[in-house]
């Protein structure tokens, strides 16, 4: 028997505004000392009342908008209840029926339209951090996350295979990066994903009477490669003549699969009722147009006028409309008729100049044109360029000596910036001999 995936997600985005999303604590909770920047509100303390940040509001409509949500002139919070140590209430604030965003989509790149079920906004909850004190294996609670503004992003299940989905998160993230409503990124936190798996016979069209989600997964890598081991997974179980069981797992990088975590919650087991403590929100068409003409040019926008101005290849173009920094040097370097598109976009993704971008389009063009004079072979003029260079930086010295070869080629850019196009070789084998 042949097998047909279904596949959703959902993906949490924590915004980067300056305070949390009912309280005036600051959002920035990366790496600081636990439980250092809480209040009352976000501590959950009885007689506390939250107060919402209008700023992530305005955010994550403006995502909706991006991915071609209908938002809802009327809309509210709600309450979600349950009980775990994080969550210091025993309910969460988010929004179940009248979200901000719905019934929006996304393309990929074949054409598949991945529908978006909705875009709404919550706070986010403590972060649970495992220990040992005096011997003894504990669970801490760092609530500097608790009440930080999470958007989330429900798809439908739409997606096949790991890598439609691969394309379709790579998306979200350029996508919220673009609108510089986070950086989304996935080692510090602020992008989280979660897959919700399931399957069926192929060419059955009644879903699943089971789905298995797996949470908070903060890796590209991971997500695609604990989506491959559920789907495998529950092949085998399937074809054993079992039904997986409905549950919440965890993906582990050491045994390079999935664990089981608990049973999975159905809606009605959170109890929501709209949130007593803040009133329903309503937009206007004027705010909503407002906030659409506000948008940036988006990935796919950008993509498109780099392939059909420029006549780039789709995967430069793809690599350039992903990085703002080099998106800016290009668009910048490409009104110097001396230099084609291709040749700009080649030196930029390849990083001929080194293995940090230049500041300007203007210092890319330059490092063009040095490439044009002769090349500079004097070892005592390379020699005085080496000596400045290494003075200047003891950090990249310290890091070569000790077998990091990347800075090695640091030192090498900064010195082609200086003289311009010199014998690299002979620049590698100054730099060592100074050095070492």
């Amino acid at each position: 028997m042949s097998w047909q995936t279904v596949l959703g997600f959902e993906v949490h985005i924590e915004l980067a505004t300056r305070s949390k999303m009912f309280c005036g604590c600051p959002a920035d909770h990366f790496g600081k000392t636990p439980n250092s920047q809480t209040c009352p509100v976000c501590l959950g303390l009885p007689g506390a009342l939250p107060v919402p940040n209008v700023r992530a509001v305005e955010w994550c409509i403006k995502l909706g908008l991006a991915l071609n949500c209908q938002i809802n002139r009327f809309s509210k919070f709600d309450r979600k209840n349950y009980f775990y140590p994080d969550l210091p209430k025993g309910y969460q604030i988010s929004q179940y029926d009248q979200p901000f965003g719905h019934s929006g989509h996304l393309f990929l790149s074949s054409g598949k339209k991945i529908r978006i079920t909705r875009v709404h906004l919550e706070e986010d909850t403590g972060k649970l951090q495992h220990a040992v004190v005096e011997g003894k294996k504990v669970s801490l609670i760092d609530f500097n996350r608790s009440g930080v503004p999470l958007v989330e992003i429900v798809t439908e299940p739409d997606f096949t295979d790991s890598s439609q989905s691969d394309e379709f998160l790579k998306e979200i993230q350029n996508i919220v990066r673009a609108l510089d409503i986070s950086r989304a990124d996935m080692e510090k936190g602020s992008m989280r994903l979660e897959a919700n798996i399931s399957v069926m016979p192929a060419g059955q069209t009644n879903l699943p009477p089971y789905k298995v989600e797996v949470k908070n997964v903060n890796s590209f890598r991971f997500i695609k490669k604990a989506v491959d081991f559920e789907i495998s997974r529950h092949i085998k179980l399937l074809e054993s003549g079992k039904t997986p069981k409905q549950e919440t797992r965890g993906y582990s990088e050491s045994l390079g699969g999935t664990v089981s975590q608990r049973s999975k919650e159905e809606a009605h087991d959170y109890r929501y009722f709209p949130e007593p403590d803040i009133p329903p929100m309503t937009f206007t068409n004027s705010q909503i147009n407002k906030w659409l003409q506000e948008l940036p040019p988006l990935p796919e926008q950008i993509r498109s006028e780099l392939i059909s101005n420029f006549t780039l290849s789709s995967a430069n173009a793809a690599i350039i409309a992903s990085n703002q920094q080099m998106y800016n040097i290009f668009t910048q370097a490409v009104s110097d008729p001396e230099f084609s598109p291709k040749a700009i976009a080649d030196v930029l993704i390849n990083k001929r100049y080194g293995p940090v971008l230049p500041k300007t389009g203007n210092d890319l063009i330059k490092y063009l044109k040095s490439l044009n004079q002769t090349s500079i072979s004097d070892s005592s003029q390379i020699t005085e360029a080496v000596k400045k260079i290494i003075s200047a930086n003891p950090r990249a010295i310290a890091d070569i000596k000790s077998g990091k070869q990347q800075a090695l080629f640091y030192l090498i850019g900064l010195i082609k910036r200086d003289l311009g196009n010199v014998d690299i070789s002979l620049v590698k084998k100054i730099l060592i001999e100074q050095i070492l």
